[in-house]
């Protein structure tokens, strides 16, 4: 089994931290390559993120807070 991680991307130049405005899916759903899974709000704009792999995913991170770049907010196991 492999474990993909979804972090919260740097989506500028700038950004520093984003905000998880809504998971599109919930803890525990099979997911699909590309498919959306939760939105970020940034100072900026507001944006899809996608899986980047089929799989069962586990959602650590909550909605409202605020998270740095880099911070770990789901993994995606696959068979």
């Amino acid at each position: 089994m492999t474990e993909h991680e979804l972090r919260i991307p740097k989506l500028g130049v700038t950004m520093e931290e984003g905000q998880i405005t809504e998971w599109l899916c919930s803890d525990g759903d099979i997911v699909e390559a590309g498919q959306p899974v939760y939105t970020i709000a940034t100072d900026k704009s507001e944006t899809e993120i996608e899986s980047p792999a089929a799989g069962r995913i586990t959602v650590i991170g909550e909605v409202e807070k605020d998270y740095k770049v880099g911070t770990l907010v789901a993994t995606v196991a696959s068979p």
